[in-house]
């Protein structure tokens, strides 16, 4: 029987991330027990927070667009399992999990603590450079309509942005 492990290869960078996001998940335990210990059932949720945050950093480092798209690769795709913590056979949570968890992680302020201590951990790494960059604004791509065109030169001519093409 082989485990996820043997499928990811041994110099495949989320190899490193997840040695990270394994150390500043570690030191965020007591903050997850404070999350949950005023729930009144008591107890851990069933879907646990690392995972949802381990999930959330790979929507965030392969820019997938949506949790439903995420929950979808992460159906057949092994890498993204490995990473999350799920077995070959586990079940795939619904999208919702992130929207009735999402709340929850931002009260406690359990994503700004879990960036912070992956930013800490790369930083004693020497992992991290001052080095400054510049991203070219034209090469990203949004998700605009042709509604929310607005013309260069201010003129409403009553079109509503429906028809730009040839003006």
């Amino acid at each position: 029987m082989r485990r996820l492990d043997d499928f990811v290869p041994a110099d495949h960078p989320l190899r490193r991330i997840r040695v990270m996001v394994n150390e500043a998940l570690a030191k965020m335990d007591e903050l997850f027990s404070r999350m949950y210990e005023a729930d009144v059932k008591g107890g851990r949720p069933s879907i646990a927070p690392e995972k949802l945050l381990r999930a959330m950093l790979l929507q965030i480092l392969f820019s997938v667009r949506s949790e439903r798209q995420l929950m979808e690769q992460t159906q057949y795709n092994m890498l993204f399992r490995w990473f999350i913590g799920l077995a070959m056979d586990d079940a795939v949570w619904v999208p919702t999990v992130f929207s009735k968890n999402r709340q929850r992680l931002i009260e406690h302020d359990a994503v700004v603590a879990f960036f912070n201590e992956v930013l800490e951990t790369a930083e004693n790494k020497d992992w991290l450079s001052g080095e400054h960059f510049s991203v070219d604004g034209t090469l990203i791509q949004a998700w605009a309509g042709h509604k929310s065109f607005v013309r260069k030169d201010g003129e409403d001519d009553g079109d509503s942005g429906g028809d730009f093409r040839g003006q």
